[in-house]
C-alpha cells in the first residue's frame, strides 16, 4: 500500500510539517540546548556538528518533521516516521526531541496522537525506540499505552550503536 509518510498533520494548536533543508538553523536554535539531550543515548547531539548528522538522517529518511506551535510560530522540536515494514504492517515513530520550555505542557500527547491517528488509518502497530536511559522518554510512552515488547541495539545515522528499549501501540488500544 502507497500512502505518505510526511504529510501536513495538525490540530488546533499544533502543526507537523515536512522538514526541509532550509530548516536546519531553526531546528538546530531548538537542539543547541544541552539539556535537551542530557537523556538521550547520545548526550552531544547539541553540537552543531554532531546535529548536521542527525539532519542529514533526518533529511535522508523522507518521514521528518518539524513541530510547530500555530500561535506563535515557534519550533519546537522535531519528530519522524521511519522503517516502515510492509510485511509486518508496522511503522517506527521516534527520533523525537523538544525545547526545554516546552517539556511538561503536554505537547507530546497531542503530536503523537496526531501521528497515530493518521498513521493507523494504514498500519496495525507502531513502534518506538527508546534509549534505556531515557526514563522521560518511556513514562511518556507508557502514559500514552506505549508497552515494552522488547530491546535491540539501535544503529543512529552517523553515530554509535545504542542499546534502546522497543515500545508497542496497537491500532486496536488506540483511541
Amino acid at each position: 500500500m502507497k500512502f505518505s509518510i510526511q504529510p501536513v498533520l495538525e490540530n488546533q494548536e499544533y502543526q507537523l510539517i515536512p522538514l526541509q533543508q532550509g530548516d536546519f538553523e531553526s531546528v538546530y536554535e531548538v537542539a543547541s540546548d544541552p539539556r535537551v539531550w542530557e537523556q538521550h543515548p547520545n548526550k552531544d547531539r547539541y553540537k552543531r556538528e554532531v546535529f548536521e548528522n542527525f539532519f542529514k538522517g533526518a533529511m535522508e529518511s523522507g518521514g521528518a518533521f518539524k513541530i510547530i506551535e500555530k500561535s506563535s510560530g515557534d519550533v519546537l522540536g522535531s519528530t519522524r516516521f521511519y522503517n516502515f515494514d510492509e510485511e509486518e504492517n508496522h511503522i517506527f515513530i521516534g527520533y523525537t526531541f523538544y525545547g526545554t520550555k516546552s517539556w511538561g505542557k503536554g505537547i507530546n500527547p497531542q503530536v503523537k496522537k496526531l501521528m497515530l491517528d493518521y498513521i493507523f488509518q494504514f498500519v496495525d502497530k507502531v513502534h518506538f525506540h527508546i534509549g534505556k536511559e531515557n526514563f522521560r522518554s518511556q513514562t511518556a510512552l507508557e502514559r500514552i499505552g506505549g508497552e515494552k515488547i522488547g530491546e535491540e541495539e539501535v544503529a543512529y545515522f552517523a553515530e554509535p550503536t545504542r542499546t534502546n528499549f522497543v515500545y508497542e501501540i496497537k491500532k486496536e488500544n488506540h483511541s
